[in-house]
This record gives C-alpha cells, sequence and structure tokens, in this order.
C-alpha cells in the first residue's frame, strides 16, 4: 500500500462511525478526490527518521492532519462564498451540511491528535487560521498571502506530527523547508501526480541531521 493510500484509508476510516448516512458521504467525497498530501508527509518525515517504522504507527496522525486541513480549507471556502445567503431548496441543504462538515472534520482531526506530542501544534493552526481569516476583511489585507498561511501551517503540523512520532521534535530548518514545500499547494495534485516529490524523504532527513 502506497502513503497516498494509507492515508487517505486512515482518514477515512476516522469518520467512518459519522451519522447520519447524508453528511458521512459529504465528508467521504470529499476525501475519495483528496491529493492528501498533508497526510503523506507526515508518513514520509516519520519514515525519513526512522526508516523501519511501520507506516501503520503514525497513519493515525497523518489521518488527524487531513482532516483538519480539509476542515480549515472548506471552512475558508465558505467564509469567501457565503453560499447560504443565496441558497433556496436543496443548495440550501447542501450549503448547511458543509458547514456541519467542516466542523466534523476539524474535529475528528483534533481527536486523533490529540493524545499525541502534536496536539499543541494542531491547535495553534486552527488559532492562526482564525486570526487570518479575520485578518482578511481589512480593506488593506493582503488575502492571497493570508489564505496561503493554511497550507503553510498545515505542512508544519504534519513535520510535527511525523517528527514526534519517532521521538523529538522538528528543527526551525525543517519546519521553513515544510512552509517551502506548501509554497505551490492547493489541494490538489501536484503536476507529477505524486503528493510529494521523490527527494522529499532525502531533504527531510538531511535537515534533522544538520541540527542534530
Amino acid at each position: 500500500m502506497d502513503d497516498v493510500v494509507r492515508a487517505r484509508d486512515a482518514a477515512r476510516e476516522a469518520l467512518a462511525d459519522v451519522e447520519p448516512t447524508r453528511l458521512r458521504t459529504v465528508l467521504d467525497d470529499r476525501l475519495v478526490d483528496a491529493a492528501v498530501t498533508p497526510g503523506v508527509l507526515a508518513i514520509v518525515t516519520a519514515r525519513a527518521l526512522a526508516p523501519e517504522i511501520a507506516a501503520d504507527r503514525v497513519a493515525e496522525r497523518a489521518a488527524g492532519v487531513q482532516l483538519i486541513y480539509e476542515g480549515l480549507r472548506l471552512t475558508r471556502r465558505l467564509a469567501h462564498e457565503e453560499p447560504w445567503l443565496t441558497a433556496e431548496g436543496s443548495a440550501d441543504i447542501d450549503a448547511d451540511l458543509d458547514v456541519l462538515a467542516a466542523d466534523v472534520l476539524v474535529s475528528r482531526g483534533f481527536s486523533l491528535l490529540s493524545r499525541t506530542e502534536a496536539a499543541g501544534a494542531a491547535v495553534e493552526v486552527v488559532r492562526s487560521f482564525g486570526r487570518d481569516q479575520t485578518l482578511r476583511r481589512r480593506r488593506d489585507a493582503d488575502v492571497d498571502a493570508l489564505d496561503r498561511n493554511l497550507e503553510e501551517d498545515v505542512f508544519e503540523l504534519a513535520v510535527v506530527a511525523g517528527t514526534t512520532a519517532v521521538g523529538g521534535d522538528p528543527p526551525t530548518e525543517l519546519l521553513a523547508y515544510a512552509r517551502e514545500l506548501a509554497a505551490d499547494y492547493d489541494g490538489g495534485f501536484p503536476p507529477a501526480g505524486q503528493a510529494l516529490s521523490d527527494g522529499t524523504a532525502d531533504r527531510i532527513a538531511t535537515l534533522s541531521e544538520e541540527r542534530a
């Protein structure tokens, strides 16, 4: 099983008990087509630092990172589009379901990370997101930069989740590299169709060794 499949399956499994069925379907549909790059980054980070680690050991952490990202990304879209202002009939119901789905995604992601060393970083991602979306409403705001902070913060969270899974904390240089990886990510697949480039793991290992 490759890392993309593993990260996606772990995220979907974490939502398997959500009711009602229609809400669970909305949640699952978001994950079926997701690139799950943040979740994969958590797995790749752990393996780069401890090649012998079983991917299943970090799959739950990867799922937590991915679910938080999917929930906040959906929240960001809803905050920008505000579909409930114009939606009617079934579209209004769909908008309500999306709001609920965003809440479930974030809360379930938190649940998965709450008993790990990445819990504090997860809380900070959500706090930062809230601050950025508030600042975004100012007339002089750099809205693109504020929106991009979500990807950078989540990629940092992925590195924290992966590093702490094998012991220790990520060095500053590794966190900076995570933000570089997020620079061109928008929630979809990179041009090559891979979640991450082949050299990502080597770079993570090198940055960690340089600081060790």
